[in-house]
Order: structure tokens, then sequence, then C-alpha cells
């Protein structure tokens, strides 16, 4: 007896392996993720330090090349790519093949990291280093105002930092996060004129400070062993971390002999501050804080983000009065939007393969039978692509709405087979179900092999095109064999009970408008079969048109322009703003705010908001860097081709081009955020040649002017700072041995002063919050300010600075980029309008060539 005989006899069993299928699929649904695309990018880990007052260069020789040098014999790394810049930071990302376990190479690469960590300087050390899973992408941005202006940027940073990033950052789905504002300090400004005047250093404030700022574990009173008759045990306490600037200001520095005393307070000014001032933060032009949040590796983007807002909401009710939660930039609007538009288009293709199948069958019975097969089908395949790891998807959704009409025509070979036999040989439904199943089991299963060859083997593509045609494939696959599966089991224990009994010769179609579609019909493919007739009678002049034809269509192929994927409005723009060497941080808010003007005042039927951070971009961390999320209205508000994402790029770019004190760029998303920030390409120029720096950038600005001709290239552009201007300290080391001067002590000084140093902890609002010494403002702005700065030599005397040092000027990078240990230089670039990506990267290939 074969497979279909048995459901056949048994049809309440199979109806039950069809609901088991159906449940299967269901609780899939419920668990799948949703986002756009799959994970196309190959697994980054990327390493992230902080050397405090470290230039670029000095920051690549300490800290980054001693750490890219531990990264060996890792398994699967593809390239290493590293930025050191004049903030001190460090990062390297390191990227692995796809399909890389990304939990595997994090742990390999933190274990080669512990082997640098002993070499690196232990102020970098102390700051701490930090290994991710690299995601160079923000799924969304929260970001938090006062709505009548009662707080402050300061306030609205601190209390971002320090009672909602957490909380925020532990939200299932939730990777990493970036946080656009700085949580409170205790900030020790210097004087270094009262420093002189006492004969006290930095050093000297630095160890007072941590002296009387200690937290002390004192014992117990009466402990064990005790004395015998001991009858008390009491824990000791003493006096804990400071809390407020007036403690602070009272710590001792020096008691006298008359009884007086010097005090942190007078020689310098003690406050509560930021920690960090590198960046400020404007929503539509008004003071504000934010998170910027990426996803985590296979997480559902819909629900991350849900849950964010939904853990902000829960934490509003303790906001200070005035605050207000904003949603700059949010990426999951478009992905459900073109969720919900294949939802909509596999409901249409759902309903009109049923009406095709009811024209054609003329039976609703008939026609429920592949109906049925359908649901079963697809939900089916949702199970599949659940135990395959992958997502809902727009390629998954794709392959699904295609199988639609490849699945049903199992169903329907069945269906009308079995009408064939009852109307031809006046057969029972159950005899005629049997005898079709047994001719055609093998032809249903054939058909399942030969559509499988065709999908199958893109499912062994390498790469990032690998993962998209796999998961494409598999979803195919996957919906074909489980067709073939139900058209043996479901369809014919179905046909069985449902199909009502027909006499021998008749068939449906016989009145109303299913004689007259009949009767069209078949005139209709006698007029084809006429025509094929004539065709098939003069092939020659039909051969010239299909060559006519094929060739037209081998011109428009060649001419078409080609793409990775196709690009869309997604409801958002950034911004990149990136203003002249050694601009100041007041400058680029500048530029930011005639930027937000344009967008708010020029663009207002389109934009619903602005988002702008100076000293921040994703090329770099600078005083001179910017950027910004720009939040459109929804589509439905932003009808025809003018108001799209495109076309306000385009027009913002024109405007913005002729801004004096930065260079602007409005971009668009990528298509597969995972690939990059923006739409178009990044690649790396690279000094293989060892030929030094000024050649490098020599050989850039060469490749930038070819490509700003090029008509085949648009917005190529360098990543990252140009070269500037630096002021240079060299300490003489003879005059400071002469003099008794540690040149560890200038150094020390230099940097404390200059750079800042992060000393001690203290306690504010019950949270354990930074202790950071620096000069004050006045004291560091100009060259001459090195001179009122001292170090103690050994006997006991104070020695400036400006007789140990000599100082000029000269050039240098701010930011220094490595590709595989290689210095190089990152361009990024777009294909100019109807040129294909490929295009354009092979006409870079030629210019670089």
């Amino acid at each position: 007896m074969s497979l279909s005989h048995f459901f056949i006899d048994r049809p309440i069993f199979a109806w039950t392996v069809a609901l088991l299928i159906m449940l299967f699929g269901i609780v899939a649904i419920t668990r799948l993720p949703i986002s756009q695309y799959p994970d196309i990018a190959p697994p980054a880990i990327s390493i992230s330090a902080s050397y405090p007052g470290a230039d670029a260069q000095t920051v690549e020789d300490s800290v980054t090349q001693i750490i890219e040098q531990n990264m060996t014999a890792l398994d699967g790394l593809v390239y290493m790519a590293s930025t050191s810049d004049n903030a001190g930071n460090a990062s390297i990302t390191l990227t692995f093949e796809t399909g890389t376990n990304p939990d595997i190479a994090q742990v390999q690469v933190q274990n080669r990291l512990q082997q640098a960590v002993p070499l690196l300087p232990e102020v970098v050390q102390q700051q701490g280093i930090s290994v991710a899973k690299a995601n160079n992408t923000f799924l969304m941005a929260a970001g938090f105002i006062s709505s009548d202006g009662s707080i402050s940027e300061s306030d609205i940073g601190d209390y971002v930092a320090t009672n909602i990033a957490d909380p925020v950052s532990r939200v299932p789905g939730v990777g990493s996060m970036d946080q656009f504002g700085s949580k409170y300090a205790m900030r020790i400004w210097l004087n270094p004129d009262r420093l002189n005047t006492y004969g006290l250093t930095p050093d000297d404030v630095v160890a007072a400070v941590q002296a009387q700022n200690a937290q002390v574990s004192v014992g117990q009173l009466g402990g064990e062993p005790a004395v015998h008759g001991q009858q008390i045990n009491v824990t000791v306490t003493a006096q804990g971390r400071l809390q407020t600037p007036e403690q602070f200001r009272d710590i001792v520095l020096r008691s006298n002999t008359d009884g007086s005393t010097l005090k942190l307070g007078d020689v310098a000014r003690v406050e509560l501050g930021q920690a960090d001032y590198s960046y400020h933060v404007r929503f539509n032009g008004r003071p504000a804080a934010g998170v910027g949040i990426r996803l985590a590796a296979g997480a559902n983007a819909l629900d991350t983000v849900r849950n964010v807002k939904a853990e902000i909401d829960r934490l509003k009710p303790g906001f200070p009065r005035s605050l207000e939660a904003v949603y700059p930039f949010d990426t999951t609007p478009f992905v459900r939007k073109s969720i919900h538009d294949v939802v909509v288009t596999l409901i249409e293709a759902i309903v009109l393969v049923f009406v095709v199948m009811f024209v054609f069958l003329q039976n609703i019975r008939a026609t429920l039978i592949p109906a049925i097969a359908v649901p079963v089908v697809l939900l089916g395949t949702f199970g599949v692509l659940a135990l395959a790891g992958y997502s809902i998807n727009m390629l998954t959704m794709f392959a699904v709405v295609l199988a639609i009409g490849l699945l049903v025509d199992d169903a329907i070979v069945v269906v009308e087979n079995v009408e064939r036999l009852m109307t031809d040989e006046g057969l029972s439904p159950r005899e005629a179900t049997r005898r079709s199943m047994d001719q055609i089991t093998g032809a249903l299963i054939g058909i399942a092999t030969v559509l499988s060859a065709v999908f199958v083997p893109m499912a062994f593509l390498q790469g990032s095109t690998g993962v998209i045609y796999r998961q494409f494939s598999i979803t195919i696959v996957s919906a074909m064999i489980l067709s073939v599966i139900v058209a043996i089991v479901v369809s014919p224990a179905l046909c069985a009970t449902l199909i009502k009994p027909v006499k021998k010769g008749e068939h449906h179609g016989h009145r109303g408008f299913f004689r007259w579609f009949n009767r069209t019909f078949d005139e209709g493919s006698r007029r084809y079969q006429g025509l094929v007739g004539r065709i098939v009678r003069r092939p020659g002049r039909y051969l010239v048109i299909y060559a006519v034809l094929a060739s037209l269509m081998a011109l428009l192929f060649f001419r078409l322009p080609t793409a990775y994927l196709p690009e869309e409005d997604q409801g958002t723009l950034m911004l990149l703003v990136q203003g002249p060497v050694n601009a100041s941080l007041e400058r680029t808010e500048q530029v930011l705010a005639q930027v937000r003007d344009y967008f708010l005042t020029h663009e207002r039927n389109a934009v619903r908001s602005i988002f702008g951070i100076s000293g921040f971009s994703f090329s770099g961390r600078g005083p001179n860097s910017g950027m910004g999320f720009i939040l459109l209205k929804d589509w439905s508000e932003r009808p025809g081709k003018a108001e799209s994402a495109q076309a306000i790029q385009q027009r913002a770019n024109r405007a913005l081009f002729g801004l004096q004190d930065a260079t602007v760029f409005a971009v668009a998303p990528a298509v597969v955020s995972q690939l990059g920030q923006a739409s178009g390409f990044d690649f790396f120029l690279k000094d293989d040649q060892d030929r030094g720096h000024a050649a490098l950038i020599g050989a850039r600005n060469e490749l930038l002017g070819l490509a700003a001709k090029d008509p085949l290239l648009a917005n190529v552009r360098p990543s990252g700072e140009e070269d500037a201007p630096q002021f240079r300290i060299d300490i003489d080391a003879q005059k400071a041995a002469a003099l008794g001067v540690s040149v560890a002590a200038v150094n020390d000084t230099l940097s404390l002063a200059w750079g800042g140093r992060y000393i001690d902890d203290f306690i504010d609002r019950g949270r354990v919050k930074h202790v950071l010494i620096e000069a004050d403002a006045p004291f560091r702005m100009q060259p001459a300010d090195f001179g009122r700065w001292y170090v103690r030599n050994a006997a006991g005397s104070m020695v400036s600075l400006a007789s140990l040092v000599t100082t000029h000027w000269t050039y240098g990078p701010p930011q220094l980029v490595r590709f595989n240990e290689t210095p190089a230089v990152e361009i990024n670039g777009e294909a100019a309008p109807g040129v294909s990506s490929g295009t354009a990267m092979a006409e870079i290939e030629r210019l670089v060539a």
C-alpha cells in the first residue's frame, strides 16, 4: 500500500498532520525575528581604548599597534582596520569570514587582548578596554529634551546617563549603545599661579584627594578571636567617599605650623560639571541628550524598538518635570512598512490564486482543496525558517510570495486528475483518488526535484551574496518539498472526502458564467493554435523578429544600471559635517545651526525633526566634526517624487554646498544597514610601500581630484579629518637632569594639566561617579600658558616648565588609520545618478591604477 493510500483510508490522520504542521508554523511565526534583511555583513569584533591627552601618533604607537600585533592566529579573520585620533581614542575592528560564530570570535579576541594589556600605558589600563561585537549602524536614537527649557543640557545629560541608559541597555535585543550626553563628574580645575605660590604641583593635589576621599575598610570592634568575656561585636565604619563640591574644597593640602591650613579650594575651582565636554546635542535647536542604540546579532528589530520605547515609557513617571522623550531616528517604521507591503502582496496573491483556481476548476469543493494546501505549506515553511535560524525579512517573504504560485500546482494536479478519472471512467471519489495517486505520485516528486535542482545551488554561494540567496533558496525549496508532502498526504484525503461524485461523461461549467468562460477560453485557444500554425509555416520572418527582440534585450541588459539592492526612501536622512582643521566646537555648532535652519525652514513640508550632534561623527570624533539625524514626515504626508528622501537629499546638498565654514553632506541611510552607515561605497587606500604619511595624503588628494571630474562618481570624499597644525613640546632631558627634575614628572604634569585625568570616585545621589582633575580653562588657551606650570626638583625647589621645554608649531594628522597593520586612508563616495555601484567601483579601481 502506497503512502497516499494510507492517508486516503485515514483522512482524520491526514488532517491531524496538516494541523500539526500549521501549529508548528504559527509557533514559529511568533518567535521568528523580523528584520528588513538578514544578517548579511560578516561578523566583526571591535576593541576600544582611551589614552586621555594623547595625540593620534602617540595613541597609534603605544596602544593601537601593540594591540594589533597581538591579534594573531584568530580563526577566520579576514581583515583588521584601526583608527587613532587626537582625542586619545583607539578603535580596532576585526572582520571575520561570513559564517564565523561571533561569540567564539569575541572570546578569541579577548584572550589575545589579555596578552597585550600589560604592555599598554598604565593610564590606558586604568581607563579600561572594551571588546564588543561590532555593529556600525544605529537601530534607533532616543532623544530627551526639556519642553519648557527649565532643564539645562548638563542636567539632561546626567539624568539620561544615570537613570535611563543602564535600564535601556538591558532591554533584550540591545547590542550596544552610544550616549550623546555626559553624566556629572567632580571637576577640579587647577590654577597654576596659586599652585606655584604655595609650592605645590598637580601630583600633590592628586595625592591629597586620593588620601582624603578613600573608602576605608576598618573592621570590627570585638571581632574574633576575642578576649574571654567580650559581650559585643560591632562593625566599625569610617568616613567614606566625599559627595559635594564643598567637601572637596575642604580637602587639606597642607597644615602650617601656625595652625592654618591650605585647602583644595585655595588652589583650584571645584564644581559639579560634565564628565565630557567634547560634544553638544540639539533637537530642533533645543538642548538635548540622547542614546544611539545598536541591534544585537540575531535580535528582532521590531520587538527591540518596541521594548526600548516601552522601557522608556515605564521610566517616564520618574522623569523630572518637563523632561520628554523623542525619537529622532528609527529604522523600524520602514521595516514595518516594507514587511506590511509584502504581507499585503502575499494576501493579494492568495486571493488571486483562489480566484483563478475557482474560475478554471469551476467547483468550489475542488477549489478548496488547493486553497487549504496554501496555509498548510506556508506555515510549515515558516517552521523550517525557524529551524534554520533565519528571520522574517524581505528576502524570505519574497520567496514565500513566489512560492504560492508554485506550491498550488501540486494540489491542482491531484484535483484535476481525480476529476478526470471520475468524468472519464465514472469512478467514486475515493477510488478515483487512489488510482490518481498511483498515476501522478512519481510526477509530483519529479516536479519538486526539478524545481529544487534549480534553486538549491544558490544556497552554496559564498559571502554576503550567499547569505541573501541562501535564505531565498532554502525558503523556496522548503515550500516545494512541503507542497509535495501535502499533495501526497493531505490533498488525497481531502479529495476522497470533499469532492462529490460525478456521473461518467459529466463535468462542471455547463451554465452561467462558466459556460461563457469555457466558450471564450476555447475560442482563444483555437486562435492561439492558428497563430502558432502561421508562425511554423513562415519561420524565417519570425526568426528575424526573435533576433531583433533578443538583441534589444541584450542591449537593455548591458545598459541598465546594476546595484546590490535598489535604493529606497527609508524616511530618514543623515548629515555629515566636517569643519576646517582645528575649528572649535562652537564653530561646528554654528554650522549645524545653519543646517538646522535650512531643513526646518526650506524643507518644513517634508521634515519632522533634526537631531544634531557637534563633536561626534561616524568618521571620527573631534570639535570640528558633527552629524545629524533628519526624520522625515510619514510617506503619506510626502506625496510625489519631489518630496522623496532622494529629492530632499539632492536639494540639500546643492543648498549646503555654499556653506563657508564646513563641508556638509546629506546622505541616505545604507540600503543594507549592516554594510555601512550611508548609501554608496567606502574603501581604503593603503601605503603598502611605506612611503610615509605625506605621500599617502598626496595620493589620496590626487585620487579625489580625478574623482571630482569623473562623471561616473559623485560625492567622493575623505573619511576623517584633514591634517592640521599642531603645537609640539620637546623636553630637554639634559637640562631637566641638570636641574634635578625627572622627565616623568614633566610628562605627568603636562598630561594632567592639559589632557585631564580621572583620579578617583565620589558619591552623587547614590551613584558612583568620577573625580576629574585638569587645568582651568583660562590657563590652557595659549602657548604662553605652559610657562605658568611648575614641577618640583630633587631639592624641593619649583622649576618652571618653560625652562625645560622648547615648543614649535608642526603639521600632522589628527587621525591615523591602519588597514591590516598598514597605514591607510578611508574614502567614501557614491555612484553618479543612473550609474551602477559596480561600475562606480570599477572606475575607482581604474583611477587608483
